[in-house]
């Protein structure tokens, strides 16, 4: 059996959940998120605990049924105290910064890239533009969103010029050597 998919899912006091035969919605201080359940998984709601249960012992089961967790406690985290991604923008002239709600980058080159917020997700700008955070409720969207910040100028491996991940590593090649004859 998965360990994931066997431990239930606690549901803090200021969330809300209902189940509605396959579709399960998750109600809470930061918004609201729906899911439907696939087939081949059954949800259980007793005393501030989500079970979540397989039907059968296929293949296809046993992994609908930690996926099935992990989702509905991303959601029930969400919606509790969501998510964040921070980016660090790295180079001469690249920098960030927020005009309205809208993200407005400049990343060397001959125009600025705007980027509008999508729902549920908010963008906020760190000290002289060098960093972005992202700010929602669902997990992958805003992975989503940071990874789509992130390849408008990804990282380059000898000056680490562009937009990485904060604590990523990029590794550095050396260039080339200058020497002559």
């Amino acid at each position: 059996m998965s360990r994931i998919g066997k431990m239930p899912v606690t549901i803090p006091a200021k969330v809300q959940v209902t189940l509605n035969e396959r579709e399960v919605k998750v109600k809470g201080p930061k918004g609201e998120l729906a899911w439907v359940a696939p087939e081949g998984v059954s949800l259980e709601q007793a005393d501030g605990k989500l079970n979540i249960k397989r039907d059968g012992d296929e293949r296809h089961h046993r992994e609908l049924h930690g996926l099935s967790r992990a989702l509905i406690n991303n959601m029930v985290t969400g919606v509790s105290t969501g998510f964040k991604k921070t980016l660090i923008i790295e180079g001469v002239g690249y920098r960030a910064e927020l005009k309205g709600k809208d993200l407005v980058m400049y990343l060397g080159y001959s125009h600025t890239i705007t980027v509008p917020p999508e729902a549920n997700i908010s963008f906020s700008v760190g000290e002289k533009g060098q960093s972005v955070i992202i700010d929602g409720i669902d997990k992958a969207q805003v992975g989503q969103v940071a990874a789509d910040l992130r390849s408008l100028r990804p990282p380059e491996p000898y000056k680490g010029k562009g937009i990485r991940y904060d604590g990523e590593v990029i590794r550095r090649k050396a260039g080339k050597t200058g020497k002559g004859k």
